[in-house]
């Protein structure tokens, strides 16, 4: 994993896709301007692990470029599944931010890709300035989180 610059094009595209994700469609644009210099770009090799299931929820992540795999493990002896694919525009990340559980998948690189990040650290002081935004946020969380577990029953 390397830390990237932002540049003109990254911005141009974040703020074009952040209008799409229903994760901020509710924001205003004075609230995605307070949130656009928190978020942080970082690219990763093909065959690296972006998070891990059951580490901690401490950032939303937003594809850049490139193809990630969402793997799910159900037991201890049990093996990964693959449950989805996501590329450019795509999200993941923000149910663990919203409710501080675990990891719920393993996303691996499938590409060399970039993602946008923004921390649950950023996260919180962004959520704190906007209560209409942080309920909105946390029923489109639990709306996610529900439809995953019944895709991969």
């Amino acid at each position: 994993m390397e830390r990237m610059k932002l540049g003109d094009a990254d911005f141009g595209f974040l703020a074009k896709v952040m209008r799409k994700v229903e994760f901020f469609a509710p924001m205003t644009i004075g609230q995605l301007e307070m949130i656009l210099p928190y978020i942080l770009l970082f690219r990763y090799g093909a065959g690296e692990k972006i998070c891990r299931q059951g580490d901690e929820g401490d950032a939303f992540y937003i594809i850049r470029d490139g193809k990630v795999g969402v793997f799910v493990k159900k037991g201890f002896f049990s093996f990964s599944k693959k449950v989805a694919e996501l590329t450019e525009g795509m999200f993941f990340g923000e149910t663990a931010l919203v409710t501080r559980e675990p990891r719920n998948a393993t996303v691996l690189c499938e590409a060399p890709t970039r993602v946008f990040a923004l921390t649950s650290a950023d996260f919180e002081f962004v959520v704190k300035k906007n209560p209409t935004f942080a309920a909105e946020i946390e029923k489109i969380a639990k709306r996610r989180k529900f439809l995953s577990k019944h895709e991969t029953d």
